[in-house]
């Protein structure tokens, strides 16, 4: 059981618990630590961020215990968790350091670790840096004249562009398509319109004035409204709508019909496995619509869950040897590309396959959803699944249901709350094995 870090780094509410500036120091002091204890060289960082007002706050701070335990570090401002992931690669950095809580509201914040190889850290090498952020710190402190340096580039997005066309044909443009992207006042906010500007495409672009407080609100992916409306207000192809550190992405078709990361995931697939490009099958996680799988079933293309988390579904991919995954929220790997979820590569990649005229609302009804109901509670102890309450109501929710639906219930690994997941076709059913299982979580 680890200590600080969740399914996807380390996240909470601004100025309590391990979201402060004294904490993050002793992040990075650790983290900086754990590479010297490897050798003794210098060793290299760099850090990105999306626009919330406390990165402000918390990025010194993590500077300074880097810093002080002997590395070298680069900040790069606002750009995508993935380019990020990428720069770190492409950087030869030991480390790549994403502040951001995502999808979150803007009171939180938090980390999100890559290692050299772009990959997040391991729950292994996560484990290993708990333990330097509990030691002694006067020992993980190096002699002033080994301390780090710190430099400020601004050429991070225009570095993460260059590699997103990269990995596209050179005459692939968008001429003649008019595109709405949805930022949300995010990390994306650069990186999304300029590129698809430079591939040709009229773009209308929203959620792309960040102040600090708007991130997340009203707008991005968790709020596809917002999208919807700009798609109908300006004729569009399509619409694109990115999370804070957009990682993940969700698509509306030009009917106003919002897409989300299943059906995505389920377009890839199948023309992926046309062009014999698909390796192996897919990964899903346990929130994977039972549509999508019996889809593949159909298709005879391999399926696997993992746990929920986009990291949980790139080990799975590494497993297998399968080259694509995801999430129904939109956090979808294109693993012969990248290393994690990243919302602007997928939308590239839908407009990619849209580039001969295909209308979006024809290419991305792949399959029929089963009805699917999420609820999430606010809960002040998550392990309230584990009370004999819980358990029996979840056993009665699951004999309704039988064999005609699907129930999983869960604790959230990056807000206080219990999500509560029930498909099946026959809706008043499902309906019923929900409010049992919530009204037994208080």
């Amino acid at each position: 059981m680890k200590k600080y870090f969740g399914t996807d780094g380390i996240r909470g509410v601004v100025n309590q618990g391990n979201i402060t500036g004294e904490h993050f120091y002793k992040f990075g002091l650790a983290a900086g630590s754990f590479f010297k204890i490897k050798d003794k060289k210098k060793h290299l960082a760099i850090i990105a961020k999306d626009t919330r007002v406390s990165g402000y706050m918390l990025e010194p701070a993590l500077v300074s215990g880097l810093t002080s335990a002997g590395m070298d570090v680069i900040t790069f401002g606002p750009i995508p968790t993935n380019g990020l992931a990428m720069l770190t690669r492409s950087m030869k950095a030991d480390m790549g350091i994403m502040i951001t809580a995502s999808h979150n509201p803007y009171t939180d914040n938090g980390l999100k670790l890559f290692g050299p190889n772009g990959l997040k850290l391991s729950d292994k090498v996560e484990k290993r840096i708990e333990i330097l952020i509990d030691a002694k710190q006067s020992k993980l402190l190096v002699p002033v004249k080994e301390l780090g340096r710190v430099k400020r580039l601004e050429d991070g997005n225009s570095r993460y562009i260059e590699i997103l066309k990269s990995n596209f044909p050179n005459d692939f443009d968008l001429k003649g398509m008019r595109i709405v992207v949805d930022c949300a006042n995010g990390a994306g906010y650069k990186a999304a319109p300029k590129i698809l500007e430079e591939l040709g495409a009229k773009v209308f672009a929203i959620g792309v004035d960040p102040n600090g407080i708007n991130i997340n609100q009203k707008c991005g992916s968790t709020y596809p409204q917002t999208l919807r409306q700009g798609v109908k207000k300006h004729k569009a192809d399509l619409g694109i709508a990115l999370d804070g550190d957009a990682d993940r992405v969700i698509l509306c078709d030009e009917k106003g019909a919002v897409i989300d990361g299943d059906q995505i995931i389920g377009m890839i697939a199948t023309r992926w496995h046309k062009k014999n490009i698909l390796k192996g099958g897919v990964v899903g996680t346990l929130m994977s619509n039972l549509g999508l799988e019996r889809y593949f079933e159909k298709e005879n293309i391999p399926f696997v869950r993992s746990d929920v988390g986009d990291r949980y579904v790139k080990e799975t991919m590494q497993a297998m040897k399968y080259n694509l995954g995801g999430e129904q929220s939109g956090h979808v790997i294109l693993g012969d590309f990248t290393t994690t979820g990243d919302g602007l590569l997928v939308a590239l990649e839908v407009l990619f396959s849209m580039r001969k005229g295909t209308k979006s609302s024809k290419l991305l009804k792949v399959f029929k959803p089963v009805p699917q109901i999420l609820e999430n509670k606010e809960v002040a102890d998550k392990n309230i699944i584990h009370s004999k309450d819980c358990k029996i109501a979840i056993k009665k929710a699951k004999e309704l249901l039988g064999t005609e639906g699907r129930l999983l219930v869960r604790k959230s690994g990056t807000e206080s709350k219990v999500r509560i997941m029930g498909e099946c076709h026959n809706r008043k059913l499902l309906a019923k094995a929900i409010q049992v299982v919530s009204r037994s979580i208080k």
